[in-house]
């Protein structure tokens, strides 16, 4: 009796799993181009921060995210993907484990900004109890939410970069990559998006092309690692919002001033929170994003056989 022959069953499997894997390539950069795109529909000799302009960025971002769920039901159909699980539930949109989601993953940047954070208060004549009463203070709070940038800094580029970059393209890339890899190429497709910012330093004349070039070689190494980083919350707790919040929190702080830090009479005060918020945000990292705390993690049922990001 002849023994059946596999060779031509295996090589139309890895076929397939090439082709699922160009269309969850294609999917995420239909949806990058989609989202960058749609920031250029509006013709304007504007700057970015004029309210106008970013009042109809807004709209346009906020319309590709509202449609992105579609794109991943889309790519689900191309990429003959059935799991027991919502499409939004895949993108990170779901109630079980929602208010650790929320806390948590904060808590850690918060431990990272440990040194910054010091630093602000040093610098504030009432020290911590200014900086914590600036916070708590309703009228700034009211000034903030008239104010468009702050608006778009802290609310819409958060919900809509997370949504589409994280929670959209994450799905989309874990069944041909598996976890891990998943959350270290998509942020790729974040990075790259930010170099969109070249047209308009070209086009107001601000700076020489070189210059503008290191800014945004800059820019992409730390969007970059920010979306690894919100990534992997995201892949560990199943959860948007946990980037989100992250994402807002770190708009409003910017990048840590190493350099004015160095230059601050009480540097090694400073220089010790630094130290110290890294070794608590190194410690912290895994405990704080353990699955177990969110219960289960739909994306991961993507994922075969399940991978340790998961």
């Amino acid at each position: 009796m002849m023994e059946p022959e596999h060779g031509p069953v295996i090589q139309e499997e890895v076929e397939h799993s090439h082709v699922r894997c160009w269309v969850c390539v294609l999917s995420c950069l239909l949806l990058a181009c989609l989202y960058v795109g749609s920031l250029y529909i509006w013709r304007s000799s504007l700057p970015r921060d004029h309210p106008s302009v970013i009042k109809r960025r807004s709209a346009s971002v906020l319309l590709v995210s509202a449609l992105s769920p579609a794109v991943v039901k889309a790519w689900m159909h191309w990429a003959d993907i059935r799991v027991n699980a919502f499409v939004l539930e895949l993108m990170g949109v779901r109630l079980e484990g929602l208010v650790p989601a929320a806390i948590l993953p904060l808590i850690l940047t918060l431990a990272f900004y440990l040194g910054p954070l010091v630093h602000s208060a040093m610098d504030n004549p009432k020290g911590f109890s200014g900086e914590l009463q600036s916070l708590l203070d309703v009228q700034s709070w009211r000034w903030c939410v008239r104010d468009a940038v702050w608006l778009r800094n802290q609310l819409v580029a958060p919900v809509t970069e997370e949504l589409v970059f994280r929670g959209a393209m994450l799905p989309m890339l874990v069944p041909c990559t598996g976890p891990t890899a998943a959350i270290f190429i998509a942020p790729l497709f974040f990075g790259v998006a930010h170099f969109h910012h070249i047209i308009e330093q070209r086009r107001l004349h601000k700076d020489s092309m070189s210059i503008i070039l290191m800014v945004s070689g800059t820019q992409f190494l730390y969007t970059t690692l920010f979306g690894a980083f919100t990534a992997f919350i995201f892949m560990r707790t199943g959860h948007v919002v946990g980037p989100v919040v992250c994402h807002a929190f770190c708009n409003s702080q910017g990048l840590p001033d190493l350099t004015s830090a160095l230059q601050h009479p009480q540097k090694s005060a400073i220089l010790l929170s630094y130290l110290l918020g890294l070794l608590l945000f190194l410690v912290l990292l895994f405990p704080l994003t353990d699955p177990f705390l969110y219960g289960p993690i739909p994306v991961c049922s993507l994922s075969v056989p399940a991978a340790s990001a998961c």
